[in-house]
């Protein structure tokens, strides 16, 4: 017997900091397993399927992702099925909205623009509440010239230096619609230090590592440890380059998602 399925795209945000990423994974807290273990509670073990728009790394944050899913019986009110899911979830995830797509629609193949940013400070040794959502680096960094260091990111480049384990048969060639460094005004709080920056990157899909692999070049740009001229090369499409230094990535936050 056919059974009607029913598609819905769902958005959320997440502190990233106790859970081992996005995906499920064996014996670890992911996000995945909890909103599973969350959906499998309030649709009473009614059958289901869900499906994220990405994976995230551990300890890495979102301020909007998605996930798709398929449920076999409709939602006949979503704005009760949205309070009741935030009400199970975990304090440190929240879903945003709910809307019902068709089964056209696909999370994984769908052209979407993501917007990451990477918040981090410089200098000092910041409050111990700082740790799950801001980098510090202790050593003094040239914020003018991390920001002429990020402008290079942007267009149509070899990445593959900036992908983690990369192979010879992976897709590197890949376009940066925006990047920039700037003074951080999208996050606050009163035990943040007085300055505080973010790096904004936009694009349609990033290798494994690559934003936390890019900052960790800027942050060695920043020391003084390699030049601008460094950072063209190593984008050309003959550059060899390995980045050795991958951010850490409780600064890392997927800060919106965009279906197109």
């Amino acid at each position: 017997m056919f059974n009607k399925r029913y598609y819905y795209l769902i958005r959320i945000q997440y502190l990233g900091y106790r859970f081992h990423g996005w995906q499920k994974q064996p014996k670890v807290k992911t996000v995945h397993l909890m909103i599973d273990r969350t959906l499998n509670f309030i649709l009473e073990g009614k059958r289901f399927k869900t499906l994220g728009s990405g994976r995230t790394d551990a300890m890495v944050s979102a301020n909007e992702a998605a996930f798709e899913l398929f449920a076999y019986e409709k939602i006949e009110d979503e704005a009760a099925f949205l309070e009741l899911f935030n009400f199970n979830l975990p304090q440190d995830i929240r879903a945003l909205a709910i809307e019902e797509v068709d089964e056209n629609f696909n999370i994984i193949q769908h052209s979407k623009l993501k917007e990451y940013v990477y918040l981090f400070t410089f200098g000092q040794k910041c409050h111990p509440f700082c740790a799950p959502i801001i980098t510090t680096i202790l050593d003094d960094l040239d914020i003018e010239l991390m920001k002429q260091g990020a402008q290079l990111f942007e267009g149509r480049h070899n990445f593959k230096p900036y992908c983690y384990r990369a192979t010879d048969n992976g897709l590197y060639t890949r376009t940066v619609e925006s990047c920039k460094l700037v003074e951080n005004t999208l996050y606050s709080a009163n035990f943040f230090p007085e300055n505080s920056y973010t790096l904004i990157v936009k694009g349609k899909g990033f290798g494994r590592n690559q934003i936390r692999l890019m900052m960790g070049t800027l942050f060695k740009l920043g020391r003084g440890e390699v030049d601008l001229n460094y950072i063209e090369q190593s984008l050309t499409a003959e550059s060899t380059e390995v980045m050795d230094f991958i951010a850490p990535a409780s600064g890392l936050i997927l800060n919106s998602i965009a279906f197109e």
